[in-house]
């Protein structure tokens, strides 16, 4: 995931985001002889790529929802095919995918969250505002649920808290209501006739700026229908649970809410929880994890001028202390 454009031509290189920053951050775990890394969110290869030429001994767990990102990175990674397991899996089956190749433990862990380029670039996907296309946002397109079927079918009040929840969308119910009216006469089937809707119900004055109205608008749509949030908030305490002693986390967000779930995950684990009142720390109630990143680490701006869709980018880390 979050492989960006780097440039024009007739395919353009997808670059992947913070990728010196991820290689420098997980390279003491990986050093390590025997060592495994789980990317949960393979996408095109290009983070797992870079970590399979560092370390020559590494072995690399890859999954992904999305089987033609599978197909395109096990081309990629054909160099390295002694060395990678392939799972069609959403990441917060890690420790399923894992038991399955009899790994106990593993010594790093990278989620690179979101959609990725050629996901918003294919326009027969429909995750983008920029392409007329049939409503569809699935990052697994063997799932069921579909864009077109949450626009035309959920009740108004679950529309509205969708895109108030997962799209920070002000005009929440404007938009949810102006859906409603519009699926009445007919049904709401392309990206096109969604975004005209979104940018009618918005208010003029507030349309002028900010970029496109319905931004918003799709970033809640496809979270709903992959169930991002509910996956992450699943992954991360299972991916953290399969780290060894001296395993590190990466964890690559692109927008506040993904970016809030892993800053409390990861705090939440690198605190010591001894009750005040005690004059001793208690051994079982020690730090977890040790952070890695100040906050969320942003991308240099170099990087953000080049590949605009890594300026949203956030990186934390931790590297596990101890075990419980």
């Amino acid at each position: 995931m979050g492989e960006t454009d780097a440039g024009e031509g007739e395919r353009a290189a997808h670059v992947p985001v913070m990728l010196e920053r991820i290689a420098e951050v997980l390279r003491p775990a990986l050093e390590v002889p025997g060592a495994v890394v789980v990317d949960g969110t393979l996408g095109l290869g290009g983070h797992a790529e870079a970590l399979l030429r560092a370390h020559p001994a590494l072995r690399l767990v890859g999954i992904d929802r999305d089987t033609t990102a599978l197909d395109r990175s096990r081309a990629r990674l054909a160099p390295y095919a002694d060395r990678v397991h392939f799972a069609h899996a959403e990441y917060d089956a890690v420790p399923g995918v894992l038991d399955g190749l009899d790994i106990p433990e593993v010594q790093g862990v990278l989620l690179d969250l979101g959609v990725s380029s050629p996901q918003l670039d294919e326009a027969g996907r429909g995750f983008a505002y920029s392409y007329d296309a049939p409503l569809d946002m699935r990052m697994d397109r063997t799932q069921a649920l579909t864009a077109a079927e949450v626009v035309n079918a959920y009740p108004a009040a679950d529309l509205a808290r969708i895109l108030r929840d997962y799209g920070e969308e002000r005009f929440a119910g404007r938009i949810a209501q102006a859906i409603v009216r519009e699926r009445a006469r007919t049904a709401i089937d392309s990206t096109r006739r969604l975004a005209e809707l979104v940018r009618e119900a918005i208010p003029a004055a507030t349309r002028r700026t900010g970029g496109n109205p319905a931004k918003r608008t799709f970033q809640a749509l496809r979270i709903e229908v992959n169930g991002e949030l509910s996956i992450l908030e699943r992954a991360l305490p299972a991916a953290i649970d399969r780290l060894a002693v001296g395993g590190r986390i990466a964890v690559l967000s692109y927008h506040s809410l993904e970016d809030r779930m892993a800053k409390r995950a990861l705090t939440a684990l690198a605190t010591d929880t001894t009750p005040p009142d005690l004059p001793v720390p208690l051994p079982d109630r020690q730090p977890e994890l040790r952070l890695l990143t100040r906050g969320g680490e942003v991308p240099g701006d170099q990087e953000s001028e080049r590949n605009p869709r890594a300026a949203s980018a956030r990186l934390r880390a931790a590297e596990r202390t101890r075990r419980r």
